[in-house]
């Protein structure tokens, strides 16, 4: 039989080996984006329930901790319309997209007032991006699509669904928030039961 989620299985085994042996975050984009790559190649391994988008806003669903939480891998599933608040991460952060399109309004801090520049990149299959403190934090991310969902593939150098970051609220203050995720289970990725 098929084990149609060992692709992330492979994935998570394979950032654990690179997090317990590389600690520069240059190193970690580096070869975690690689690693991020192969995972993306294909869109056959994501469990439905991690691709489905929300009525009223974007989904954050988790795919896997590590258990000393120094990285998560995290499903983002846009419904047309939907956007994030212009949003900081405060960790070292890898983006794929694994379906449909994304549009990432860029961000500078002019004295540490986050500010948006007015220019985007879309973000199509395949594309990585790097977000960190180091490289550029600050973003607001929204669906490029009217037409269906969109997936992307995060991968951070923290849980990131508990970290403490900080947004820009309708009057362009910045607060305080923790995401959370938007499913109280993860997916099974050591059921082999069904390959053995």
């Amino acid at each position: 039989m098929s084990d149609p989620i060992a692709p992330l299985r492979d994935f998570v085994v394979a950032m654990t080996r690179l997090v317990g042996r590389a600690e520069d975050e240059p190193t970690l984009l580096r070869e975690g984006r690689a690693l991020l790559s192969g995972l993306i190649a294909h869109d056959d391994w994501l469990p439905e329930a991690c691709a489905t988008p929300r009525a009223d806003r974007y989904a954050q669903y988790l795919l896997h901790c590590d258990p000393l939480e120094r990285f998560s891998v995290v499903s983002f599933v846009w419904g047309p319309g939907h956007r994030t608040p212009v949003h900081d991460h405060t960790v070292w952060g890898l983006v794929g997209q694994l379906r449909g399109a994304e549009r990432c309004e860029e961000v500078r801090l002019d004295g540490g007032q986050p500010l948006v520049t007015g220019q985007a990149h879309v973000m199509r299959p395949g594309d990585i991006e790097a977000v960190s403190p180091t490289v550029g934090d600050w973003h607001r991310v929204s669906s490029a699509r009217a037409d269906g969902p969109s997936v992307s593939i995060h991968v951070y150098g923290a849980n990131i669904g508990a970290v403490r970051r900080h947004r820009l609220d309708g009057e362009g203050r910045v607060i305080d928030f923790v995401s959370g995720y938007d499913a109280a289970t993860v997916p099974n990725l050591w059921d082999r039961s069904r390959a053995a």
